[in-house]
């Protein structure tokens, strides 16, 4: 793993041109092609995201898969969950997704998908790997794979969201939401703004050309929607909406065009469903990661829900709400999974579900917020470097009163508090995460967790 190839359990991401090239595109293609036949399946999805490189990519995925007798099914530019959905959809043996997610414009990626619609757990992911340093055994003349289109797969997805029972759509038409929304020249325009056109919302958009040329960068946290906050502000908006560029992740701005954070995305999102749950034969499960905030858990509970927590990534807290047979789940990076639609992260179900509090509560967003137990979530970053098990045993003698959980690098956890220290998946960095009560007392535990280094 190089700064610029960062190879993950279920895919690989780096710079384009630098590490991550057609060939070696290619070549996983034709590997995890290559585990479909050897599994008895017969065809592939593949989609991607806006990114400039996203068209050049598919034409070398689309080769490798045929080249080892895969069939291909192309969804075009579409949003992750989407093409989740879609591996489903057409019984496929697996999913390809050519989408860096919020990293940076000059970066593009490989997510595999398998056959249940979530991303490959390490032991697949690993074979598939295997499979690319060997080499996969290429189809003769005659058994070369096939290539059709899907074109109906967004409508799918939107249709599938409104046939949810918690999703009453004749409750938000008649609210007349008005949004102010930000796809950031993602895969999100189009999607966005159809299910908003089923929905009667009024919307005034910026960035919803689909051309993967961000014009910031485009990971939709609070201090890159400024320009959102604006168009709240300017139009009158009841409620700023910002998705990334593949569309799984969903970020909040309120009336005021003040961003609120990603994490209240699934705590509403929660409360949403759980408002609608009426009396269950038994308890509700909630899942998130680890680095989620304490307002998802305050929301799971106050609404009579058991709350699991699960290693950060998608395939990890997925997983497990499977495992628990859970109700809804997600990441507090704005991911927001209802397994009653399908496992995988979904901005615009996410968006359904926002909208459907707002107007079953009738409250504004900064009321719904304000309601809640406030905490400050303070994110830091560190080289890679050094033995991380020193620095997790530094941590634990240095916070004995602490809870440990040590799934996922070290979280540290107190009633109304946590510090979690983990390497990144995606990053060669170091992730410092602490939550409070007050932005003073998080940044503590991060300079705290620094200085243990």
């Amino acid at each position: 793993m190089s700064e610029t190839l960062m190879i993950s359990v279920s895919g690989l991401r780096g710079h384009v041109g630098t590490d991550l090239t057609p060939e070696l595109v290619a070549r996983h293609a034709a590997a995890l092609g290559a585990w479909v036949r050897a599994s008895g399946g017969t065809c592939v999805v593949l989609g991607r995201d806006a990114r400039t490189s996203g068209a050049m990519f598919t034409h070398a995925a689309t080769a490798g898969f045929q080249s080892v007798g895969v069939d291909v099914i192309d969804v075009g530019i579409a949003p992750t969950p989407t093409v989740q959905m879609a591996v489903e959809y057409h019984h496929a043996g697996a999913g390809l997704i050519l989408t860096a997610s919020h990293n940076p414009i000059e970066w593009n990626a490989l997510k595999f998908v398998g056959p249940d619609g979530i991303f490959l757990d390490a032991a697949t992911g690993a074979e598939v790997r295997r499979l690319a340093e060997v080499g996969p055994p290429r189809a003769g003349w005659d058994t070369i794979g096939q290539l059709r289109s899907d074109g109906e797969a967004v409508a799918r997805h939107l249709d599938a969201i409104f046939a949810l029972p918690m999703i009453d759509a004749e409750p938000i038409r008649q609210r007349k939401f008005h949004v102010a929304l930000d796809c950031v020249r993602g895969a999100g325009g189009p999607t966005m703004m159809a299910l908003f056109d089923r929905l009667a919302v009024k919307v005034d958009g910026i960035n919803l050309e689909t051309d993967g040329r961000f014009p910031r960068e485009p990971e939709p946290i609070p201090e890159n929607l400024g320009a959102l906050g604006d168009l709240v502000r300017r139009t009158g908006a009841d409620i700023g909406m910002a998705v990334d560029p593949d569309v799984d992740r969903l970020a909040l701005v309120d009336e005021t065009g003040t961003p609120i954070g990603e994490d209240y995305t699934l705590a509403l999102a929660v409360r949403a469903v759980l408002a609608r749950q009426g009396k269950a034969a038994k308890l509700p499960v909630v899942v998130a990661n680890l680095s989620t905030s304490l307002v998802v858990e305050d929301a799971a509970r106050e609404g009579g829900a058991r709350f699991v927590r699960a290693p950060v990534g998608e395939a990890n807290v997925a997983r497990t709400i499977k495992d628990e047979r859970a109700l809804i789940g997600g990441e507090g990076n704005g991911g927001v999974i209802l397994p009653a639609l399908h496992i995988g992260r979904d901005a615009p179900l996410g968006a359904a579900l926002i909208l459907q509090h707002l107007a079953t509560s009738g409250k504004r967003l900064s009321q719904l917020v304000a309601s809640a137990p406030r905490y400050v979530i303070v994110k830091a970053k560190a080289p890679r470097g050094g033995d991380l098990g020193q620095l997790y045993q530094r941590l634990r003698e240095i916070f004995p009163d602490a809870e440990p959980d040590t799934r996922d690098g070290l979280r540290l956890a107190w009633s109304d508090r946590w510090l979690h220290v983990r390497p990144s998946g995606t990053e060669p960095i170091v992730r410092l995460i602490a939550e409070a009560p007050t932005a003073a007392a998080a940044e503590a535990l991060v300079a705290k967790a620094r200085a243990a280094r």
